[in-house]
């Protein structure tokens, strides 16, 4: 590509809505362009980019025998009611309606329409096993997009459903997805972890998350250098500490007049945090209770996801309670609720609780406290279960090592779903002996834009972007110094066309620019070979120089079209 022929367009300033390096660079390199909040158009280098992803995902799925087949972002509201999701997934699923009235989603993801396609047309187990999937794009209203293409509304994405005759098959699936994943983003070049994940809105049992490590990414990450754990934070169990062999103690009702945090309450009583129960009260919605009290230490923070996912309801269903309205029903005083006493509402009560002795708590009366709360003696719960936040520095569930923090984005996520679509929405097959058998599902997806970003996010620098060479737009820019030098356009043509007879996709900056505006943006775009014609294209001498390095090499012509060719061969 000539870049004089180009629709390119580069900006020397960081965009004033940018926060992060992919959003920043991105920009500026001219590979997006915003339409809207959390909408975004790709360019032509960036376009270029994504199919490049987006080839290396259908190589690897091939591979593994998934069918590749491409459905409509827009869904009949019918297959989601079927499937219990209309309610559950929330206000971040995009509704809308026909001129009939007809209600309709743009697709937030395909397990509903996936699993009609299926229902409808096999019927064997011959049929199976099956793995279908798409690259598509895909919508979900996010409250807050941030982040350019980390956080958007609209992104692109690859989603694969497998089809099993049972539990083993599927474990069989869910691996060579989980193998197909692996090598997908190392032929990417990232740098990731693959960690235990939570099924969310998905639903189903195991999930894993591949996380590629990033200061800038949205899952927070706990990990064990001393064994193979690895989950994201708000997946990850909690060890409790041992229980407590003391004798309970009499159970008194102690003055603490205005002091209702727990900070208050250990300076005033002079205990440790860890001698204290915190509550934390929330409303939920179109369930059976209209309010949950939920109980931990005072030291741990509490963990939203296990909580939801203790009451079996969706992540928009529950909310803090105004204290004021949910004091009347229940009893609750803000500041001062504790586990006794309450009424009309769900009590949900940390683990860890169970084995602790004689601690302190809200009384559920004004500038009053409780010391020598024991679980059983003095009160109980309807659930009880690890409802903590894991916190760095925490022993580890499964060898009680240390465990570690990082951050990373979230590029792809495989599912074990079982049989939650097929019952609900009765996909089944009939056996070898002609007998009715629920189909067992599995859902792996990839965030193809995502991954783009991400794969920046981790290769940059100060002046622009880095792409590994299985990506990149172009693997090689040759760059005129002097556009009015016969000889180095003649050389410059000679080399371009010697590349591209090779099927290498290379880029000629026969711009009108001066040098230093050519080398900013070839550095900015970040094409993985730079070769530079000037003085000494009379001698047949050029510069070959590789983004990722700042050594500068004079060669050949045909030594360097040897170089770039030996490169593309053993990284592309």
């Amino acid at each position: 590509m000539r870049m004089s022929k180009m629709y390119l367009r580069t900006l020397r300033e960081v965009p004033a809505e940018a926060e992060i390096p992919s959003h920043i660079l991105l920009l500026r390199a001219g590979m997006i362009r915003k339409l809207v909040s959390g909408v975004y158009g790709f360019m032509p280098l960036g376009k270029r980019v994504l199919q490049k992803i987006e080839n290396i995902v259908r190589e690897e799925m091939d591979k593994k025998g998934a069918q590749e087949i491409l459905m409509s972002a827009i869904q009949p509201a019918e297959l989601w009611q079927e499937s219990g999701r209309w309610y559950e997934y929330g206000p971040e699923m995009w509704r809308l309606k026909d001129r009939n009235d007809r209600e309709f989603c743009l697709g937030p993801t395909h397990e509903e329409v996936f699993t009609d396609i299926v229902r409808n047309e096999v019927d064997s187990y011959r049929q199976l096993p099956l793995n279908l999937y798409q690259i598509q794009t895909k919508y979900r209203d996010e409250q807050r997009p941030r982040f350019g293409l980390m956080r958007s509304r609209e992104f692109i994405m690859k989603d694969a459903y497998s089809f099993d005759r049972d539990w083993e098959g599927l474990d069989k699936s869910y691996q060579e997805m989980y193998e197909a994943y692996e090598t997908i983003f190392d032929r990417c070049g990232l740098e990731y972890r693959v960690v235990e994940a939570d099924t969310g809105a998905m639903g189903g049992s195991d999930s894993h998350e591949f996380c590629a490590l990033s200061e800038f990414g949205e899952s927070e990450i706990c990990y064990c250098e001393k064994c193979d754990m690895a989950a994201t934070r708000e997946r990850a169990n909690c060890v409790d500490d041992p229980a407590d062999s003391s004798e309970m103690l009499e159970l008194e009702t102690v003055k603490t007049p205005g002091k209702k945090t727990i900070a208050e309450v250990v300076e005033y009583l002079k205990l440790d945090e860890k001698q204290t129960i915190k509550a934390l009260l929330f409303e939920v919605f179109d369930q059976e209770y209209k309010y949950v009290a939920a109980f931990i230490r005072g030291d741990r923070e509490l963990n939203m996801t296990k909580l939801i996912n203790a009451l079996g309801i969706p992540e928009h269903a529950i909310q803090f309670a105004d204290e004021d309205a949910m004091s009347k029903e229940t009893g609750s005083v803000g500041g001062f609720t504790g586990p006794i006493g309450l009424r009309n509402c769900k009590i949900v009560v940390d683990s860890e609780l169970v084995g602790a002795k004689n601690l302190c708590a809200g009384a559920c009366l004004a500038d009053h406290h409780m010391i020598n709360v024991n679980y059983g003696r003095d009160y109980k719960a309807d659930i009880v279960t690890d409802i903590k936040l894991i916190e760095e520095g925490d022993p580890c569930f499964k060898c009680g090592a240390a465990v570690k923090f990082a951050r990373g984005i979230e590029v792809g996520q495989v599912f074990k779903l079982g049989t939650k679509y097929s019952e609900s929405m009765h996909a089944y097959y009939k056996d070898e002996n002609m007998n009715e058998k629920v189909i067992v599902m599995g859902c792996y997806g990839i965030g193809i834009s995502r991954t783009l970003a991400a794969i920046v996010e981790q290769h940059h620098d100060e002046n622009g972007i880095i792409w590994p060479i299985s990506v990149a737009p172009y693997a090689v820019i040759i760059t005129i110094v002097n556009i009015g030098d016969e000889v180095q356009n003649n050389l410059a043509e000679q080399l371009y066309q010697k590349l591209q007879s090779l099927g290498v996709e290379v880029l000629l900056d026969d711009r009108n620019e001066r040098p230093g505006v050519k080398f900013k943006d070839a550095d900015l775009i970040g094409i993985p070979i730079r070769v530079t014609v000037g003085k000494k294209a009379k001698d047949g001498i050029v510069e070959y120089k590789l983004r990722s390095s700042d050594e500068i090499l004079e060669k050949s012509v045909d030594e360097a079209v040897e170089s770039i060719i030996s490169l593309i061969e053993s990284k592309g």
